[in-house]
């Protein structure tokens, strides 16, 4: 029989809508529950691309005899970390304290009133790796509560406290002063520091596993066309070519993946995400702006032709991923499985002579360079191909025979910021390189947003699914993102509703999430209370509230001259001043956003005949 999650609209909640656990969703009640059978809470929170959510789900929520037990002394609440993303960074911030790092799926004991006390990510079913087996974490949790209840009582209570203990109050740059934006001098102590970092033989910041650093980038090449550094603008140009012809980028149908498992880009997690895409799509085509280059102009193409043809939903929005995993075409769930290729997968396709073409032109060789002798396509050659032509065809009949291959499982649900992120990218893709189709799905997207998401009161729903909105209330990357895309949309289209309602949803930011001295939230003053209000400034996989909203606010007052939203733009900046000389990797888009309040707004006058194409420009202004 199905459980309560039979009800929700989340993929991933309903993914374990079938298993033996009684689940809960997160909610009140379950809660009360609880309280009624005096246990504990077991907090499980994932998403529904997570290669070892699906892992433990199998292992452990589905076997009866676990779920058994879960049932029998927990309330088991399951979260989709990205429709509540105000939980899991809540939970996430005590885990990563605890435990010295954190990871999905996160695994959490909470008392009846909410309060961690045991942490985790995934448990495997039987002990190995150091690791006990989820059951001997299930037992001793339970022997603690029922017989050291004070103890457990005692560390919830010291846990509660020290994440209360974290909350930014707002000294800016760590003095008395108000807050103020980075200076010059501050923007070039982040350079060197990323310079520190930069992998100068395989492009990217650090070693594996390794992360499209997409923000970072944003800065290096703002940071290039405010300044003329060489150096900033090299960074980024190796890394995008290094991430363009390796594994992480799909070469055959466009798009990234999550992440590489090594420092060389060559071996991804293969789960494609939309916030990255659409992150990467804008950064790609910045590049070309920057510096003509053509590779950077076909993968900006192309990643935003993968976005509209395998993430845009029926009803004009953007699902919100692409699974790691597939069938390999024996019944088996294999990470990767859609994606690579045998050499003698090559040959069934291609024939003889172009599978040997393939094969050296990808990258593809009988030993491998992922799992069971198979390859991911990268492009090792860096003088590129002889013949263009005959690979193009090549690359189009793999194309079309990987089409035929078991689908990775799609994350239908709309995220209001990701899409917002979307619009932006897909926007400026379709203005940059004469392509109306890409605006044209930007702007539907943007139509979407506001007829499901958005309330005549200027509140923003978090997500959607075939049209309904979802029930968890936007946080402040919805808003920061969203006005994002908007400003992005009103800049291409000069369609003046795009830059009202923008107005709209950053009153918002400032009414709802902003303090008094200008310190903002990640939750309104308003939403649901949990043991921390999170509050988080650091750019993460995709900008943070507190950057999004920071450079929306501030592109806001470029276009229309407002003083206060500059002001709010400049107050929230001040983070930024005191983390870009210590922690620039994880500030990134804070950082494009400040090199925007130094180098602007400009003002430029184009004088001509109203309709003529030749006074029409792109206006950017942050």
């Amino acid at each position: 029989m199905a459980n309560r999650l039979a009800a929700e609209t989340s993929p991933y909640l309903l993914q374990h809508a079938d298993n033996p656990v009684d689940w809960w969703p997160w909610s009140p009640e379950a809660f009360e529950e609880a309280r009624r059978r005096d246990v504990p809470v077991l907090l499980s929170v994932g998403y529904s691309s997570c290669h070892w959510c699906h892992v433990m789900a199998h292992e452990s929520f589905e076997d009866g005899a676990t779920a058994e037990y879960l049932n029998a002394h927990y309330v088991s609440v399951k979260v989709d970390r990205e429709e509540r993303p105000d939980v899991d960074a809540v939970y996430m911030e005590a885990v990563q304290a605890a435990t010295g790092h954190g990871g999905w799926p996160m695994t959490v004991f909470l008392t009846p009133e909410g309060e961690p006390f045991y942490f985790g990510t995934y448990f495997p079913p039987e002990p190995r790796h150091g690791l006990p087996s989820f059951r001997q974490v299930l037992e001793g949790v339970r022997a603690a509560w029922t017989d050291r209840r004070e103890e457990v009582a005692e560390v919830a209570g010291r846990i509660v406290a020290d994440l209360a203990g974290r909350s930014i109050g707002y000294g800016g740059d760590g003095g008395g002063d108000a807050p103020r934006p980075p200076r010059p001098e501050e923007l070039g102590a982040a350079l060197l520091g990323l310079t520190r970092d930069f992998d100068a033989r395989h492009g990217g910041f650090g070693g594996a596993p390794k992360f499209p650093p997409s923000m970072v980038l944003e800065f290096l090449l703002r940071h290039h066309a405010r300044t003329g550094s060489e150096g900033a603008l090299q960074m980024a140009e190796a890394t995008c070519e290094a991430m363009a012809r390796g594994g992480l980028y799909d070469q055959l149908g466009g798009g990234f993946a999550r992440y590489s498992v090594d420092a060389s880009w060559t071996v991804p997690h293969f789960e494609k995400m939309l916030y990255d895409n659409a992150l990467l799509c804008r950064v790609y085509a910045h590049l070309w702006r920057a510096t003509g280059s053509e590779r950077a102009r076909r993968v900006a193409l192309e990643t935003a032709d993968f976005m509209v043809r395998e993430l845009r939903t029926p009803q004009g929005a953007f699902a919100s991923a692409l699974d790691a995993d597939s069938d390999d075409g024996t019944g088996r769930h294999r990470e990767g499985a859609y994606y690579v290729w045998t050499p003698a997968e090559l040959r069934e396709v291609l024939g003889e002579e172009d599978a040997r073409l393939a094969a050296a032109h990808f990258g593809v060789t009988e030993e491998g360079t992922f799992e069971e002798g198979a390859s991911v396509l990268r492009l090792p050659d860096a003088d590129g191909p002889a013949d263009a032509g005959r690979i193009e065809s090549v690359r189009s009949r793999l194309l079309a025979a990987r089409s035929g291959r078991p689908r990775p499982g799609r994350d239908d649900k709309a995220v209001a910021a990701w899409n917002g992120l979307a619009i932006a990218a897909l926007a400026e893709t379709g203005a940059y390189f004469d392509r109306p189709d890409l605006v044209e799905a930007a702007t539907a997207a943007a139509d979407l947003l506001v007829a499901v998401h958005l309330d005549t009161g200027g509140r923003l729903v978090r997500t959607s699914r075939d049209g309904a909105a979802g029930s968890g209330a936007g946080v402040l990357e919805d808003y920061g993102d969203v006005a994002e895309g908007f400003l992005a949309l009103y800049s291409v289209t000069g369609e003046s509703c795009w830059l009202e309602l923008a107005g709209i949803l950053l009153d918002t930011v400032l009414r709802r999430f902003t303090a008094d001295d200008g310190t903002l939230y990640d939750t309104a003053d308003d939403a649901e209370r949990l043991i921390r209000r999170p509050q988080d400034p650091t750019d993460n996989a995709a900008p943070s509230g507190w950057t999004a909203a920071a450079a929306a606010l501030l592109s806001y007052a470029a276009h229309t001259g407002s003083s206060r939203h500059r002001e709010a733009a400049e107050r929230a900046l001040g983070v930024v001043t005191a983390l870009a000389p210590r922690v620039p990797r994880f500030i990134g888009w804070g950082l494009a956003a400040a090199e925007a309040a130094l180098d602007g707004p400009r003002e430029i006058a184009v004088v001509g005949p109203a309709g003529d194409p030749a006074t029409t420009v792109l206006h950017r202004t942050a």
